[in-house]
């Protein structure tokens, strides 16, 4: 661990170094790092604010809600992280148990109360959607917990079962909902949430205003973004390219590789018809210079008489049955 957060650290102030890039938000995530520990999670975070981060800016944390240290977030905070994100999964002891989680329902709850007693009110919880034996019943317990915590931002999302994974190899012995009742469980918990204050803008994430997630909202804006670390990808002045999923590789310094460019129209839509706000017509003229496409909107207009999406002058939004069957939709408007 502390060889790779001394590369991480080295690959920061280079890529600082070489881009003279700013940046207004940090996110250390796409795993556990909390197993990090808060010393190393230190030292990145210094290196980056060091290297190209604005004074202002978010700096988000994913953990795992098991046996932190008591002063895990104290310590945190004091360096500026100012948003946690906190995996759940799930409320109901039993669901938490088939999906592994070691933590209980109840060190989930302490661990909220400590990141808001160390000062952090940013917080974002993840649940899933469509796990076994999963009910419109356990998922109100589940609803019903966040809610009670006070926690201002929720990302839910449906599960998938990755190949290759312990839980896909068991999946015969699981009894998952089918689509129908997971669509109606996804429905159940985006009218929930929005009762609760939390407003849906995006297909899995909801948020009391003020409290969206900024870093998200940059790749669903198709901005520009740097990824560090093994399988970790970037998408920089119009390039997109990826480190390897090779450790050995990444602290032997190998260089990222290409993976061609990105931004066009196309990909800029399919992104920002991922969100509430949709494809806006006045985004869509200040970025590309021309509006959008009529053969886009004729089709958008064929959907929109099924009420999976809604055009007018300000742009195209998908509608929450829209959401429900996203690919199918994008696949037909692009």
């Amino acid at each position: 661990m502390d060889a790779y957060c001394a590369v991480l650290c080295r690959n920061i102030a280079e890529s600082a170094e070489a881009l003279q890039y700013k940046a207004d938000t940090l996110y250390i995530g796409g795993g556990t790092p909390s197993a990090l520990g808060a010393a190393r999670l230190k030292s990145l975070i210094m290196a980056a604010k060091q290297s190209f981060l604005t004074t202002d800016a978010e700096i988000t944390v994913e953990c795992n809600p098991h046996k932190l240290p008591s002063d895990f977030f104290e310590v945190l905070r004091a360096v500026g992280v100012n948003r946690i994100s906190l995996g759940l999964q799930s409320a109901v002891e039993s669901e938490r148990r088939v999906l592994g989680r070691l933590s209980s329902r109840t060190e989930v709850e302490s661990v909220v109360r400590a990141v808001q007693d160390a000062g952090i009110q940013n917080m974002s919880l993840d649940v899933m959607l469509g796990i076994p034996n999963q009910t419109a019943k356990s998922l109100s317990e589940t609803m019903d917990f966040c809610l009670s915590l006070g926690v201002p931002h929720i990302s839910a999302y449906i599960l998938k079962l990755e190949e290759n994974t312990v839980f896909y190899k068991r999946r015969a012995q699981y009894a998952f909902p089918d689509d129908d009742r997971t669509a109606d469980l996804y429905l159940q918990m985006c009218e929930t949430l929005e009762n609760g204050g939390l407003r849906q803008y995006e297909i899995s994430n909801f948020a009391k205003t003020g409290f969206e997630s900024r870093h998200n909202l940059k790749y669903w804006h198709c901005e520009a973004y740097l990824g560090l670390g093994p399988a970790a990808h970037s998408f920089l002045y119009g390039k997109r390219f990826y480190f390897p999923r090779d450790l050995q590789a990444f602290l032997k310094g190998e260089p990222p590789i290409s993976d061609g460019t990105g931004g066009n129209f196309a990909e800029y839509a399919m992104l920002a018809l991922r969100l509430r706000e949709g494809l806006r017509e006045t985004a869509v003229q200040a970025r590309f210079g021309h509006e959008i496409p009529k053969e886009m909107r004729q089709k958008a207009e064929a959907l929109a008489v099924h009420g999976l999406l809604e055009s007018d002058c300000v742009g195209i939004r998908l509608t929450r049955q829209g959401f429900l069957l996203s690919n199918s939709v994008l696949a037909e408007i692009l």
